[in-house]
């Protein structure tokens, strides 16, 4: 058995999310689209792409998908087929897991089936780009009435959004735009609506392979299931059991020589709120003081994070100032030298290229 420390397991995660060196290729061919990319707020995966290579950000061959845990994602159109798959609950007490909502308590216990009525739904509504609230409108009216609550403000019955959003992608829905004017659309050529899970043992790799060495537990936070059922379905080869500080985890067998030799990367990277790398569950081990963490991730409104040769060291937030400049406030939980600032301020220019703005400004809290 491999035995390893936290700053190797920091070192392997950074080098396999691709923020140890940037490179020069096109988004859709960095491997962490192997696990997707979240919109947090409007542009934040573009941030992430930035960290990650120089290349024009804008690639046809991605697109944005409700995806893991719901949670609208960039992903490879090529991969949406075995994606939907292995994303389709794995029986009715995960479907359950992952719709638990105040709000349905019914509902949820439909299971797969809150899936199924809502996939179809959408698949019935939505054949071209449509106002999200005509489509929740329209799907609200199409499924089973457990799965609706009422909404004093609007006057109407509503499907619960994490239904809705958990079967968006199998509902074969494209997220075209947030916000004020969000709308969503029909996937081109989407793959077909799944009866039941295939390649979950894939899926489970796939996390483990970026954000391991890591548990059932942590996957279960991750896709909004349940601790038991990712034991349940657990791949029974192909893994490797690590110890990190004494905890046993898991890796795959492949990965280890690489958790083995990691080594810090050095140089500075301004990443996103939920970017691939603060996706990991295991918070303790990403950033170990606790006042920290609670810095990292708030309650509402996570902000973006500053990687110090590979180890999370501060906060910082943006603030659009027209179409000209981004200004950057940076809090940094450590101190900051000169020529530290200077790296700061030159990778500043790469958030200023995925907003499409000319000039980005820092200031440091």
């Amino acid at each position: 058995m491999v035995t390893v420390d936290r700053a190797q397991v920091m070192a392997y995660r950074v080098t396999a999310l691709g923020l140890a060196e940037r490179t020069d290729q096109r988004p859709a061919d960095l491997p962490v689209l192997d696990l997707g990319v979240q919109e947090y707020s409007p542009g934040s995966q573009r941030v992430a792409l930035a960290a990650r290579t120089s290349a024009d950000l804008d690639d046809e061959r991605l697109i944005t998908v409700w995806a893991a845990r719901g949670a609208p994602h960039l992903h490879r159109r090529a991969d949406l087929s075995t994606l939907v798959k292995q994303l389709w609950p794995v029986s009715d007490a995960d479907a359950t897991a992952r719709i638990k909502s105040g709000q349905i308590r019914e509902g949820m216990l439909l299971g797969i089936a809150a899936f199924t009525a809502t996939a179809a739904a959408f698949r019935e509504v939505v054949h071209d780009s449509m106002p999200r609230g005509e489509v929740s409108t329209q799907v609200s009216k199409r499924v089973p009435r457990e799965l609706t609550y009422y909404c004093r403000s609007c006057g109407a019955q509503h499907i619960a959004g994490n239904v809705w959003q958990h079967s968006g992608l199998p509902g074969g829905i494209e997220v075209e735009s947030r916000g004020r004017d969000a709308t969503l659309a029909p996937i081109p050529d989407a793959p077909p609506q799944p009866t039941e899970n295939e390649g979950i043992a894939d899926l489970i790799t796939t996390y483990l392979r970026f954000l391991g060495p890591a548990t059932p537990a942590e996957l279960g936070k991750y896709l909004g299931s349940t601790t038991a059922e990712m034991k349940r379905v657990w791949p029974a080869a192909g893994l490797a059991e690590v110890k990190v500080d004494g905890r046993r985890a898991w890796l795959p067998e492949s990965s280890v020589d690489a958790l083995a030799t990691a080594e810090p990367s050095e140089g500075v990277r301004l990443l996103p709120g939920m970017d691939p790398l603060l996706q990991a569950r295991d918070r303790d081990l990403l950033v170990p003081d606790r006042p920290q963490q609670k810095e990292v991730w708030r309650v509402l409104g996570n902000p973006g994070v500053l990687l110090l040769d590979g180890e999370i060291l501060g906060t910082w937030r943006a603030k659009m100032a027209g179409r000209k400049r981004v200004d950057l406030s940076v809090t940094s939980f450590v101190p900051l030298p000169a020529t530290r600032r200077k790296q700061i301020e030159a990778e500043a220019a790469e958030v200023a290229r995925a907003r499409a703005v000319p000039e980005a400004t820092i200031t440091f809290d």
